[in-house]
């Protein structure tokens, strides 16, 4: 018995507005309620929204209740998967809660299994510390349970990006399957239609996707120059029945079902007979993913290194460099990384949330350079003329955005890091990049580390040449003279640093108007 498995990928992004830029729009005083419609184009999210549902997301959605329906008493079933971003799923709750609606009546058949991924379908699994892509998946799966009654099991990383260490987080969070590509490089001749084991894990396995098969659907369905064209039920079936291996992982971006493909060209017919053409065959099963995990053992191990060694599904190469191959697309991740410490000590939510939809790949993605047919399907997707405009809006909004953080939480030049007495080995782990944040960390780190800092007037002179603020440091100095200790000290040095804080945010909403 071969298991076919069908995945379904399924995302929209918010998109930047073309115009933040060119409009001279940027570091204008905007509250900060108002941030997400000042930085994302709701109305032309809310029409690629519209148009998606129309073509694709209500006739496919329709299409696969129908069949799990007809077939939910027979032995062998009708059985689907998705892949949905927390991003996507918000749209559903903007735009179109009856889209919504349909995803609950799927999850409620049985019939259906829901995959994890980075809420905000970003590139997090590839920064060095791991616990933004942590708190990213925790978020995503919060919200398939919320919204769908689903406690995902599988999980499946941003555009299928997977290393080592990406496999190692999945495990440690609990997933019992992680995806990827089956690319050739990561295989050395073997079948992608086998499950196999990461290097360095134990009880989590790899699902690989075939890609062969599935861009026949996605990329190859409409292409009349194709020497398959047309592509029917039938014939895709018999591919199936040929092709050996215990389980074929079909992973397509939904969209392909009426949006890439239109309805016109036959694609929600293919999708109709489809399973009722697989099921003709007896030794093929449809599956879902964790089903695969707990039916079959890996036959081998998976090693893909986290330097120069991460895969994904996009483009020839299935690497990272559709969304990493170039300076202008670094240029934007640097800068969103490093905003990310400053960011989290501000303590906001809605300034975390728009940091992290600026994460999201698609920007990444509009601003690829290359040639060929890579560069066409990148510009099929981007709503920019070119790469350069992509960059030069993403940017923009990223810089706009640095700009409203560091006022918000006093960013210094350098941070301040704690520690309880000299040499590496005595970093307490404590970090502040503002004052903001390094309000909050006086009130927590050991009493031992502010004796250590009081004692060799470290806190003074951070403020004086770090933050540049010769009253916070004299204040701070003043500590020496009154010879405090422990919880008084403590107490003074927070009460000092907080005044500050106030005095210093009462001059900039006084100077700029910012909410």
């Amino acid at each position: 018995m071969t298991d076919v498995v069908f995945v379904f990928e399924v995302h929209q992004p918010h998109r930047l507005r073309k115009d933040l830029f060119w409009s001279s729009g940027l570091f204008r005083r905007v509250g900060k309620k108002e941030l997400f419609d000042y930085y994302f184009d709701r109305r032309l999210n809310r029409e690629i929204f519209d148009r998606a549902c129309m073509k694709c997301y209500f006739p496919s959605n329709q299409i696969l209740l129908e069949l799990i329906d007809k077939h939910k008493k027979e032995k062998r079933k009708v059985k689907v998967s998705f892949s949905l971003s927390g991003v996507f799923l918000e749209q559903c709750e903007m735009f179109n809660k009856d889209l919504l609606e349909l995803f609950k009546q799927l999850s409620e058949t049985g019939c259906v299994e829901f995959l994890s991924q980075t809420h905000h379908h970003s590139l997090a699994g590839l920064y060095p510390e791991k616990t933004e892509f942590i708190e990213q998946i925790k978020t995503q799966k919060q919200t398939v349970k919320n919204l769908l009654g689903y406690t995902p099991q599988v999980f499946e990383n941003t555009e299928l990006l997977y290393n080592n260490a990406i496999a190692k987080t999945a495990e440690k969070m609990g997933f019992k399957g992680i995806y990827t590509e089956g690319a050739e490089r990561i295989l050395h001749g073997r079948s992608p239609n086998y499950l196999y084991t990461p290097v360095g894990c134990s009880r989590i396995k790899v699902l690989l996707r075939n890609y062969q098969l599935t861009d026949d659907i996605g990329f190859r369905f409409s292409a009349r120059v194709w020497s398959e064209w047309p592509l029917t039920a039938p014939k895709y079936a018999s591919w199936l029945a040929a092709t050996p291996g215990e389980c074929i992982s079909i992973f397509p971006d939904y969209e392909t079902f009426g949006e890439h493909h239109w309805p016109t060209s036959g694609i929600h017919d293919f999708l109709k007979h489809l399973p009722e053409e697989i099921l003709k065959y007896p030794h093929l099963n449809m599956a879902t993913p964790s089903e695969v995990v707990d039916r079959y053992k890996p036959v081998g191990e998976i090693d893909v290194p986290e330097v120069d060694g991460t895969v994904s599904w996009a483009d020839v190469r299935r690497d990272a460099s559709s969304w990493l191959g170039n300076t202008m697309q670094w240029a934007y991740y640097v800068s969103l990384t490093r905003l990310g410490p400053l960011v989290k000590e501000t303590g906001d939510g809605e300034y975390l949330r728009i940091w992290r939809y600026l994460q999201t790949s698609d920007h990444l993605y509009y601003m690829f350079s290359g040639t060929g047919g890579p560069s066409e399907v990148h510009s099929y997707f981007s709503p920019f003329r070119s790469p350069m405009d992509a960059y030069v809006t993403a940017q923009s909004a990223a810089l706009d955005f640095e700009s409203r953080i560091k006022l918000e939480a006093v960013a210094a030049n350098e941070p301040f890091l704690f520690y309880t007495g000299k040499g590496e080995k005595h970093f307490t782990g404590v970090m502040a990049w503002t004052l903001k944040g390094f309000v909050n960390s006086l009130k927590h780190v050991s009493l031992k580390s502010l004796v250590f800092h009081n004692c060799n007037g470290d806190f003074e002179k951070w403020a004086e040449f770090s933050l540049r603020d010769s009253k916070l440091a004299e204040r701070f100095r003043a500590t020496r003279g009154l010879e405090l200790k422990g919880r008084k000290l403590r107490k003074f040095l927070v009460e000092a640093a907080e005044k500050r804080f106030k005095e210093i945010n009462e001059q900039i909403r006084d100077a700029t108007g910012h909410c």
